[in-house]
């Protein structure tokens, strides 16, 4: 029987969250605190010929102005973006200058003096765009920036880098398709639109002390990156997050705190804040990234894939930043859950003059799967076949190969055709993809399969200290950050079950501090509950083992021979010969005054075993440890008139290992099919021909609202990962992930016409419609 796995206990965070008492960065503040206002860029491409501060200068409250230099130049794969821009400005919201003054009032009233001239360049405003010949450059100098090893920028051109996969013979796969489509997509760049907006604390302490408080995905990265851009001493940087209000991948890049470190060094170390309005962090920081892409898939006529033949061109914008990771990762699985022998996938990153890009929840998989999920069904329809027939058919199992040639085994894989089978029986698919209801109105559905690695560095690891009180109750220091998923309640239950201990009496620290809390790589990627749950397992191993040490000089038995659980250390075969754990939590004292032992502390830490980088060439690799597998759908309501639509269900079923906390699990997916439907059906940024964002707000930019939400279905199947704890995988990102290629299905079957670019808007579908000749 479980003591906590599988049960739903509420969230540590909770009641803090519901009660308005949880402190986030902007509610932090200080008596000496100045405060940040960013000039940004009215151009997506232009040369910066004069900045004239004077008239800011002269504004009361003013206490510094910073402007762009040619030096550091940063970013974490290829160093070529200035923190404030430098010559010239290469997206629409850049900041070309940073006003620090005593009030946030007077910052703004100063940054709005500055006075800058621009000669306007050409604008590259699509990767297409970017790839023709004679096309501006974005980056003349792409060659001399300094970058990692494992990054390949081509000179002379707008690709920051190409990830190659090649797996079996092209010309074979060609020849054994009896039958092939081939087709382009797209969809522009978008946001994350987090509940809180990114902000960042920073000040220099007397003691050379660099301090940051930040709203941020990846606390200890600040670290090494302030270290690594500025030379400063890693030992001296301290880094505190609190709660975030949502990150979703938005939050991972380090951008503000580098503007912060400036601004604090420029007045003397005070604090200064630096928050973002929604239009900066909409525009300004890093957001969601676009694709252009061009598929040709070949089968048998009975429909067994028989070669893939992948472009994905992604939007990075004006910087490669995460652009480079996304596309790298997008590769990796560039081919969705199918077992295909003959694959050929260029996966590029290209700069364009719009907004750079971070990470975004799912990382590059829910933009490959709309592309190629979509030609799925487009196959499907040639070969006459049922969509989820063709799916079952080629789906991957133990014992093939990913695109990256890996071997997989039930553990790593998991059971995607027991995910097809209870989707079917979900969605009651057999009454029939389209039903009218009405003469104006049909009821459609669509469906598409999912999967995930994550490509995270070979080297990242997560670190757990657990450490008792006198009552025998137990803290946890972990460098998860609290973003809003439940990942450190799901530690609590992991300790609670291999103690066997009362949940409410485990204490966990949601605020990180990289100065005394273990480090986390980033959170990021589902990698959460893998590798912090780890950690805390060896922790937990490491106390249990000084808890018997202690407990058996005192019992007269060998450590071997104890047990704990349920707050004691007891003999395994004659449980009433116990001690508590409260009495030897701090070492024991004898009757005689001796004393043995001292406070148990517990330390554990876990990285991803067995990672490599994939070949340049040919793309094989072992870059992510586990495959998480799985199937979604989506019903509408389709009026045939005037192309509007509501969708009525949303469907995933998703193979997740081990379920830990049912609720969350659930609330988790659920909250990600949101996202996906809301990226296929409205989100998107609306460009001008001049590069610029039309829509940098939420009355313009829009999403769900109440009353627009369908019912959502959630179902797990369970096949253990060996690696997980309890056998769990991550599932933070997946539940995004096929929904906007369902939803772009069941549309198309609905409209009777093949969409191919997103957000699914009626005026999309209308064009479509007109376009191809129909009324």
């Amino acid at each position: 029987m479980s003591w906590s796995i599988g049960k739903s206990i509420y969230r540590k965070d909770g009641l803090e969250k519901v009660t308005g008492a949880a402190k986030y960065t902007d509610d932090y503040s200080s008596k000496d605190m100045l405060h940040i206002k960013l000039v940004v860029s009215s151009y997506a491409h232009a040369r910066i010929k004069a900045i004239d501060t004077t008239k800011a200068l002269e504004m009361p409250g003013v206490r510094g102005i910073i402007l762009g230099q040619p030096l550091p130049l940063t970013g974490e794969e290829i160093k070529d973006r200035p923190p404030i821009a430098y010559d010239k400005v290469r997206y629409h919201g850049e900041p070309v200058a940073a006003v620090v003054a005593d009030t946030a009032l007077q910052a703004k009233r100063a940054a709005e003096l500055i006075e800058i001239t621009y000669e306007p360049l050409p604008v590259v405003n699509s990767p297409k765009d970017a790839l023709l010949a004679g096309a501006a450059l974005v980056h003349e100098n792409l060659a001399a920036y300094e970058r990692i090893e494992h990054v390949y920028p081509e000179a002379n051109t707008n690709i920051a880098d190409r990830t190659k996969i090649r797996k079996g013979n092209m010309e074979e796969g060609w020849k054994q398709s009896e039958v092939t489509i081939e087709a382009d997509f797209s969809f522009s760049q978008s946001d994350h639109i987090a509940m809180e907006t990114r902000c960042v604390i920073a000040e220099i302490r007397p003691d050379g002390c660099v301090v940051f408080t930040s709203a941020t995905q990846s606390p200890y990265i600040i670290k090494k990156l302030m270290n690594n851009y500025f030379n400063l001493e890693e030992g001296k940087i301290i880094v505190n997050t609190p709660l975030v209000g949502g990150g979703y991948g938005g939050k991972v890049a380090v951008q503000l705190e580098l503007i912060a470190y400036m601004a604090t060094l420029a007045v003397g170390g005070r604090p200064v804040k630096l928050l973002n309005t929604r239009e900066e962090d909409m525009i300004t920081s890093p957001v969601h990234i676009g694709l252009d892409a061009c598929i040709k898939l070949g089968s048998t006529k009975d429909g067994k894939l028989t070669a893939a033949e992948v472009l994905y061109m992604f939007d990075s914008g004006a910087y490669s930043d995460k652009g480079t990771t996304i596309s790298r990762a997008a590769a990796v699985t560039c081919t969705g859950p199918y077992h295909i022998e003959n694959i050929s996938c260029d996966s590029l990153c290209v700069y364009t003059n719009h907004p750079y890009v971070t990470a975004y929840r799912g990382f590059g998989h829910s933009e490959l799967l709309f592309v190629f999920e979509r030609a799925m069904d487009m196959l499907a329809k040639k070969l006459e076949m049922d969509p989820l027939a063709l799916r079952m058919k080629n789906a991957v199992l133990p014992g093939h190969t990913t695109p990256t040639q890996i071997l997989l085994n039930k553990s790593t894989v998991g059971n995607l055709p027991d995910c097809i089978e209870n989707l079917k029986q979900l969605m009651n698919w057999n009454e029939g993809q389209v039903i009218r209801i009405s003469d104006r109105k049909v009821r459609a559905k669509g469906i598409s399969c999912i999967w995930k690695t994550s490509t995270i560095d070979s080297q990242a690891g997560s670190g757990i200290i657990l450490f008792f009180n006198r009552d025998g109750s137990v803290n946890i220091e972990s460098g998860v950050v609290e973003i809003g998923m439940g990942t450190k309640t799901i530690l609590t239950q992991l300790l609670a079950e291999k103690l066997k201990m009362d949940i409410n009496k485990i204490h966990v620290k949601m605020e990180v501090n990289t100065q005394t809390t273990p480090e986390h790589w980033k959170t990021v990627a589902s990698r959460g509950t893998l590798m912090a749950g780890r950690a805390l397992l060896k922790a937990v191993d490491d106390a249990m083992m000084q808890l018997k040490d202690i407990a058996s000089r005192i019992l007269m038995c060998s450590p071997d021979d104890l047990e704990v659980g349920n707050e004691m250390v007891y003999v395994r075969d004659e449980p009433d010969i116990f001690i508590k754990v409260k009495d030897i939590c701090f070492g024991y004292k004898y009757p005689s005054g001796y004393s043995i032992g001292g406070q148990v502390i517990g330390r554990g830490q876990y990285s991803l075993r067995h990672l490599t980088h994939i070949d340049h060439e040919t793309g094989v690799g072992r870059p992510g440890p586990e495959y998480t597998v799985g199937v979604q759908g989506v019903e509408i309501e389709f009026d045939t008139r005037d192309y509007t639509y509501k969708v009525l269900k949303a469907y995933s079923v998703i193979d997740v290992g081990k379920v830990l906390n049912m609720k969350l699990a659930q609330g988790q997916v659920m909250g990600a099919m949101d996202m996906g439907l809301n990226f296929g059906s409205s989100e998107t940024f609306i460009f001008s021909a001049e590069g610029k964002v039309l829509n940098p707000r939420l009355r313009s930019y829009i999403s769900f609202r109440y009353g627009d939400h369908p019912e959502y279905i959630v179902h797990f199947v369970e096949t253990p990962h060996i690696d997980g704890p309890y056998g769990a995988r991550g599932v933070g990102e997946h539940g995004l992930l096929g929904m906007p290629a369902a939803l772009a299905n069941s549309l198309s079957t609905a409209a009777g016409i093949e969409l191919k670019k997103l957000p699914l808007t009626p005026e999309l579908i209308w064009r479509e419609k007109k376009g191809a000749g129909q009324s």
